[in-house]
């Protein structure tokens, strides 16, 4: 599909579930009322204001803006190691803000934090990938090997996930639920402050992947090839590690760990452009990232009823059936990357 095309398509539909995300609800708000509010003109029900500005405009900003970068993230982490099941997850990161949570109300080590109120998660979450960050920072400046670099993730995410599971163990019934849900994913619980602070640090890693576009390009072909044609590997892996850590860590930080996004966006994104040029890929995986989790966040919600399903139910009911197609479609795990 033409890129300008396909551009202008996907930008149009991420408005139509924007404003469509915003109009569906528990309670029913007249879409005259909604456009009314939108333009800033109020609504004839002071509770329909509030609901539309306080409840579900943020939620759906939140839906944008995480959606786009777990895609941004599973893109570079693709490229990076040249592996099609690459995504968000592969570094620890999330694991680590799982452990910062987990620490904070299983173990009730609260670190100072349980005066914060909303903010008490979050913090704990930052905590814990921050600390995960910093390790995978140091590592990634002594092996030059970008598949040690991946094993090393995977198993500091085995051996956080392990000592997860220990504290539950020993952990109280109210204490265990309250982390159930937090690892079920939320967009609901990101008010307009959470957001000046999620906001600019997602944009921070979209545009470092921006900036490392030609680097992703020349990854894809193997780190001997990128020495060859000139490129900094070890400059340009640790930008993309930052970048990485950056969206994975606070996304999961401020709404827990969501599937599926990360990894199936990319090859949706191939498929509709028909590129390898990341100069194309990351906007592109950018917007379908954020219509990706708003339509399943519309689901989640189950139009017309007062129920509400846990979102990552939804990503990864969407998402592995699309990550099996692809695989099945090329035929070969490596090829799906081309």
């Amino acid at each position: 599909m033409n890129f300008s095309r396909a551009f202008t398509l996907l930008f149009m539909l991420l408005l139509i579930l924007f404003v469509l995300s915003i109009s569906v609800g528990s309670v029913t708000v007249p879409f005259d009322e909604i456009l009314s509010i939108i333009l800033g003109k109020g609504a004839s029900k002071s509770s329909w204001e509030h609901i539309i500005v306080d409840f579900r405009i943020p939620r759906a900003l939140t839906a944008v803006v995480v959606g786009s970068g777990l895609a941004v993230c599973g893109l570079e982490m693709q490229a990076l190691f040249r592996n099609a099941l690459a995504g968000p997850f592969v570094l620890g990161i999330s694991s680590g803000a799982s452990l910062g949570v987990a620490l904070a109300v299983l173990a009730g080590i609260s670190f100072g934090l349980s005066w914060m109120g909303g903010w008490f998660l979050v913090m704990a979450g930052l905590l814990g990938s921050a600390l995960v960050f910093f390790s995978i920072i140091v590592v990634s400046s002594r092996v030059r090997d970008n598949m040690t670099l991946l094993i090393f993730g995977l198993m500091l995410g085995s051996a956080t996930g392990a000592i997860v599971s220990v504290l539950q163990f020993f952990s109280k019934a109210e204490d265990i639920q309250i982390y159930l849900l937090w690892t079920f994913g939320n967009l609901g619980g990101v008010t307009y402050d959470k957001l000046a602070v999620l906001i600019p640090i997602v944009f921070a890693g979209i545009f470092l992947g921006f900036i490392l576009s030609k680097s992703l390009n020349v990854m894809l072909l193997g780190e001997h090839y990128a020495t060859s044609m000139g490129v900094n590997v070890r400059g340009s892996r640790l930008g993309i590690i930052i970048s990485a850590c950056l969206l994975a860590g606070a996304i999961t930080a401020f709404c827990g760990p969501i599937a599926f996004i990360g990894i199936a966006v990319p090859h949706l994104s191939r498929l509709l452009i028909n590129t390898s040029n990341h100069k194309v890929l990351l906007p592109s995986t950018a917007l379908a990232g954020a219509i990706i989790l708003l339509s399943c966040d519309l689901l989640a919600q189950l139009p017309g009823s007062d129920h509400v399903l846990p979102l990552n139910a939804v990503t990864s009911l969407v998402g592995a059936p699309v990550v099996i197609w692809v695989i099945l479609k090329k035929g070969h795990i490596k090829r799906s990357l081309s």
